[in-house]
């Protein structure tokens, strides 16, 4: 068998090597640390910032890759607690802490990030069989206490982060989704009618979804 090819350093690979030749070797790292016993020790909101910013190290374009790192991180949270019997609820509050936290450290859009880690926090939720509801509420409140703590605008982080869980929830379909809109109807985190402010963006995403159908069909 050949012997496999090292992997230029950050400094040796060549400009304008696309952002995601990074991706698999940053998602196995997130993937392996994420571990029950290691939530357990270090504590969620620690352990995912401090994976996401090593497992970023030397990455060529931390902004294209922190959106997928985010996620990984908060899925594997969410699994690695509920192998070991943890509250999901209060893992995605805390691991979108620690999105936020890593992306605000390393440069990456604080917005987009909240945006996927939530989604991704829902879904790994709806794959375990977890309460998506109240995981989605948890994830935002997560959103407004990492906005109040690095001194951003807190509703429009809010905001962000109660759209991913529109997203995730509106695949998941049925009960979920309308549990999950309820449930964002109210005041989170302090922060009221968030379904209201996303509401629009939705509306004009599924007339574009239409739209495209309608052309489809009349081809």
């Amino acid at each position: 068998m050949a012997a496999r090819a090292k992997r230029p350093s950050s400094t040796e690979r060549r400009p304008g090597a696309p952002a995601g030749t990074d991706s698999p070797r940053v998602q196995r790292a997130i993937q392996s640390a994420m571990t029950g016993s290691e939530i357990i020790a270090v504590g969620v909101l620690h352990l995912v910032k401090n994976t996401i910013v090593t497992a970023l190290a030397g990455v060529q374009d931390v902004g294209a890759a922190i959106g997928t790192a985010a996620v990984t991180a908060v899925r594997g949270a969410i699994k690695a607690a509920y192998t070991v019997g943890g509250d999901l609820g209060t893992v995605a509050r805390e691991a979108i802490r620690g999105t936020i936290g890593a992306a605000k450290e390393i440069g990456g859009d604080l917005g987009d990030v909240a945006r996927s880690a939530t989604r991704g926090a829902v879904k790994a939720t709806s794959e375990v069989g977890g309460d998506v509801s109240t995981v989605a509420r948890r994830a935002v409140e997560g959103s407004v206490v990492a906005a109040k703590e690095l001194g951003v605008d807190v509703r429009e982080l809010a905001r962000s982060a109660a759209e991913g869980a529109l997203e995730a929830a509106d695949r998941i379909g049925g009960a979920a989704s309308r549990a999950v809109r309820t449930t964002l109807s109210g005041t989170v985190g302090g922060v009221r009618s968030l379904v209201a402010d996303v509401a629009p963006t939705n509306r004009r995403r599924a007339r574009a979804r239409r739209r495209r159908v309608k052309k489809t069909t009349a081809g």
